[in-house]
């Protein structure tokens, strides 16, 4: 059993470690965002797969060690808890606060993890919102009312309102 302990231990460590990756990760992309690096956040993003293809493997690891564990303290594996584990080491003091460092230590690191994630989708959504809204913006202009010019035919000119520009239908920069 201790052992198995161990073992959790160590990949409830790696666990932690890998969640402080994709926090500096996190903390990268903030800066990236708010720039609109395309490149930059797509190589992050990268970066940020392979870390979760690592913790994928480590909570599969985890799982075969609290299947065990439930083997051995004859407990069923799918109501086994990390917190019930460790209300059953109270007679291995030892083992039980070092399950209950590393838990408070990877409960820190997530709620860090879920708040600057919640950050950087807020940033986003903001620029998601000015993109959406400079095209709105940009067909508005394509699609604004004509004018009140007539021809000598008493016919409407066709011009519209706000387009500098009717030839190229967008904005010069040179101006």
């Amino acid at each position: 059993m201790a052992s198995l302990l161990e073992n959790l231990v160590s990949v409830l460590d790696e666990e932690n470690k890998e969640y402080q990756g994709l926090i500096t990760l996190a903390n990268d992309k903030t800066p990236v965002i708010v720039r609109g690096d395309i490149d930059g956040l797509g190589k992050i993003t990268e970066d940020e797969q392979e870390i979760v293809g690592r913790l994928q493997k480590l909570e599969k690891q985890r799982n075969k060690i609290l299947a065990d564990i439930a083997n051995v303290v004859n407990r069923d594996v799918t109501t086994l808890k990390l917190s019930n584990l460790i209300q059953m080491l109270e007679k291995m003091p030892d083992q039980q606060k070092l399950l209950v460092d590393v838990q408070d230590s990877l409960k820190q690191t997530v709620e860090k993890l879920k708040t600057l994630n919640i950050q950087n989708q807020m940033l986003i959504e903001d620029k998601l919102e000015m993109v959406s809204f400079n095209l709105d913006m940009i067909r508005a202009l394509k699609t604004a009312p004509q004018t009140a010019n007539y021809s000598k035919d008493a016919y409407t000119s066709g011009d519209k309102l706000g387009i500098l520009y009717p030839n190229n239908g967008g904005f010069d920069a040179k101006q």
